[in-house]
């Protein structure tokens, strides 16, 4: 789904890597892409599916709702843009983010976060279905139905033999005994099943990420200890159970509140590589990790950051012995610089790329491959109005 606008922009690059050595990609000049979104436009979410389709989501803040919309990539551009839905109670944040995703054959699938009660994280995830690439939808359906009072989001999605599973972070033991991690499946006529809690104490509000391994899916997210440390862990899903999850890196970062920052995860076959943000030590940088075993094991970390990195991070592979990783850096000029930078399975990293460039300091930039290109999008300013947001999209193509 793609659109044309001065709101969304995304970046595309081709590639062409060998897959029978580790060898670092070369990355053509990102080109922007126009996105037929509105203004004010919040929240980019880029979303593939099995079959390739790309699409492309947003939010658009109206006088007294919020419309969740998207767009179809084809052949080198968005098409129009269209209305999931329209919620009055909507909640726009910038970290926590809806999205419209492609099923296959014409289905979607929306979710997005709605306000349950006059609190500020009293909210509930809601989900509709499309049959009909969009053209009509079901009611709205949420996958819990603790009614609590409590924060419920950080959606990752992911099929399940004809069904979508959803993990999500989800508040109804806060506040005596803190966030946790759970997760089910959705049919399409909005049956839930396969509940299930994957770790019982996490970080509140960092974005999780979900891969599909040849073992199964594969969850990425921020834990947390009795003495707040919050490292990045990964749990698998092995014969339709979630397993221990496990730190990757075990950085011992210790702080008292969220980051707000989570990892960014993708697989393939029994390749997996895994990107995060730390600032243990005082020390802020961007890390790496890969596994060849679906995430059984992983390699030890690899920094490729500067120091003065917020992190944010994306992670989409090339082949199976390269990978490419994104980020945010603070800029010289009061704005930040939207990086990437290949990476080997041997621990080799290519130079640094700047793909854009954003005065938005609270924003998640998205990462995708796409074919032989790279798509990035993030949220901007428009037209230099600090207070009305827009989307921006660029693509780059790669070859080694």
């Amino acid at each position: 789904m793609r659109y044309s606008s001065r709101i969304l922009f995304p970046v595309l690059a081709s590639v062409l890597v060998a897959c029978t050595e580790q060898s670092l990609p070369v990355f053509d000049i990102p080109i922007p892409i126009s996105v037929p979104s509105g203004t004010p436009a919040y929240g980019p979410r880029l979303v593939t599916s099995p079959d390739g389709e790309v699409i492309l989501s947003w939010m658009e803040r109206g006088t007294d709702n919020v419309a969740l919309r998207f767009s179809v990539y084809e052949q080198g551009s968005w098409g129009p843009a269209v209305t999931a839905t329209i919620d009055e109670h909507m909640f726009v944040n910038w970290a926590d983010l809806p999205a419209v995703t492609p099923l296959g054959s014409g289905s979607l699938l929306a979710h997005w976060l709605s306000y349950t009660a006059d609190m500020p994280y009293a909210y509930q995830i809601l989900t509709a279905h499309s049959a009909d690439e969009g053209a009509t939808w079901s009611a709205p359906r949420s996958p819990h139905v603790d009614g609590t009072p409590t924060e419920h989001g950080f959606v990752s999605m992911y099929p399940v033999s004809g069904a979508t599973g959803l993990v999500w972070l989800d508040g109804r033991q806060t506040p005596d005994k803190g966030m946790t991690l759970r997760s089910a499946t959705l049919s399409a006529d909005g049956a839930v099943s396969d509940k299930a809690v994957i770790d019982d104490w996490v970080c509140d509000c960092c974005q999780t990420d979900v891969a599909i391994t040849e073992a199964g899916p594969i969850a990425a997210y921020r834990d947390r200890t009795a003495d707040e440390v919050r490292d990045i862990y990964v749990a698998r899903n092995l014969n339709g159970e979630w397993q221990p999850g496990s730190a990757i890196a075990n950085d011992g970062w210790v702080i008292s509140g969220c980051p707000v920052n989570g990892p960014a995860i993708d697989a393939a076959g029994k390749f997996v590589a895994l990107a995060w943000f730390t600032a243990a030590g005082q020390k802020p940088k961007v890390q790496t990790a890969f596994s060849t075993n679906a995430g059984k094991s992983f390699s030890e970390a690899i920094e490729i950051s500067s120091p003065n990195t917020t992190g944010h991070v994306g992670v989409t592979l090339l082949d199976r012995h390269t990978y490419v990783v994104s980020w945010m850096e603070p800029g010289k000029n009061g704005d930040y610089a939207i990086k990437l930078r290949a990476v080997t399975t041997d621990g080799q990293t290519g130079r640094e790329h700047i793909v854009g460039r954003t005065s938005v300091a609270r924003n998640v930039p998205q990462l995708i491959r796409v074919g032989d290109k790279l798509v990035l999008a993030w949220t901007d300013t428009f037209d230099n109005v600090q207070k009305v947001a827009s989307v921006q999209v660029a693509i780059l193509g790669f070859y080694d």
